[in-house]
């Protein structure tokens, strides 16, 4: 079994960034049957399919080794790398943009979402990273990919990619690439802004308040929390109670998913206490999960030269895996090296 699977180096990494996708790659690599492996990158040459800013790219980067490590991910078990350290990654996105039609990716839902009522002027990129995300994973013989509602179409592109490259340049008995199947992750708690309970925890938030930073200080936590957005009204006892109250339900998914609960069970436990008595129980409770996440991350951010060693580590044992793939797909097409 080898899983692959990327994230995009964002910068200023929040609660919900741990809880909705963080978290489930920790445990990917803790419950690996034996002999499997976890490939883990930060997807850097996604990142320059969007207007960018080159020094917060690199800064973003580095910050998101830090957290991934700082959060659980073992260098020792798991491959972590950034994808501009890895060039076969491009490589294979160019042989395969051979195999992948225009067609195909013109039904790819993300494109017209960040392109907008502007597609003449959205870069190639933009277009043409769903054959770059199937290269991500193929390079690897990845045997399965976790695989969120919005990925999955991006998925079934890189099976049909391989099945046609199959299907035109190798024989049945040795194809060159692996179908990769999809992991569906448990269902990851959908963390929204403390300031409205309406909208996704974002970084982009202009107000600091709408979120958990994983650099946050126990005592900023704290203060983000007792000052978050709720209603008059006390907890209910059934979920059935927080319709209408996206702030409250905000605060109890907060706690169940932090305690690995359901929200019926956080208010069989607390249902009927007002907010004063339960923010203060959520500020103890993150406080705890987070302060050593923190400590670990920022502690890392400080040494740049672990930060390098493990990327570069990474790199290596990745550009070793993804060779013979890569090899093979060469040889496949007919071109001499």
């Amino acid at each position: 079994m080898r899983i692959v699977s990327g994230i995009q180096p964002t910068g200023s990494l929040h609660l919900g960034n741990y809880l909705g996708a963080i978290r489930n790659w920790v445990r990917m690599q803790d419950e690996l049957p034996e002999g499997g492996e976890c490939l883990f990158f930060l997807a850097d040459m996604h990142a320059i399919s969007m207007p960018h800013d080159p020094a917060s790219l690199r800064k973003g980067t580095l910050e998101l080794a830090a957290a991934l490590v700082a959060c659980g991910i073992d260098p020792a078990r798991s491959i972590l790398f950034n994808q501009a350290q890895v060039p076969a990654h491009a490589e294979l996105q160019w042989l395969l943009n051979g195999t992948a039609r225009i067609g195909w990716l013109n039904r790819m839902t993300q494109f017209k979402d960040k392109s907008g009522k502007n597609r003449e002027g959205a870069s190639v990129a933009l277009f043409t990273y769903p054959v770059l995300q199937a290269a991500d994973v193929l390079l690897y013989q990845a045997t399965h990919v976790p695989v969120g509602e919005d990925q999955k179409q991006h998925l079934e592109l890189a099976r049909d990619v391989a099945q046609k490259f199959n299907n035109d340049f190798a024989s049945e008995d040795a194809p060159v690439f692996t179908l990769p199947e999809p992991i569906i992750p448990p269902a990851a708690a959908r963390i929204m802004s403390l300031r409205d309970g309406t909208a996704k925890m974002s970084k982009s938030d202009p107000s600091d308040m709408s979120r958990i930073n994983l650099t946050d200080s126990p005592d900023d936590v704290m203060k983000k929390v007792k000052k978050a957005k709720t209603d008059p009204e006390p907890l209910p006892s059934e979920k059935a109670g927080l319709e209408g109250r996206p702030e409250a339900l905000n605060l109890v998914t907060i706690y169940a998913a932090l305690t690995d609960a359901s929200v019926e069970q956080v208010l069989a436990e607390h249902g009927g206490q007002g907010f004063g008595t339960f923010k203060p129980a959520l500020g103890e409770l993150l406080v705890e999960t987070l302060a050593p996440i923190t400590k670990r991350f920022t502690g890392l951010l400080e040494d740049r030269p672990a930060l390098d060693s493990i990327l570069a580590g990474g790199a290596q044992r990745a550009r070793a895996i993804g060779a013979p793939t890569l090899d093979a797909a060469y040889n496949a097409l007919g071109m001499v090296r």
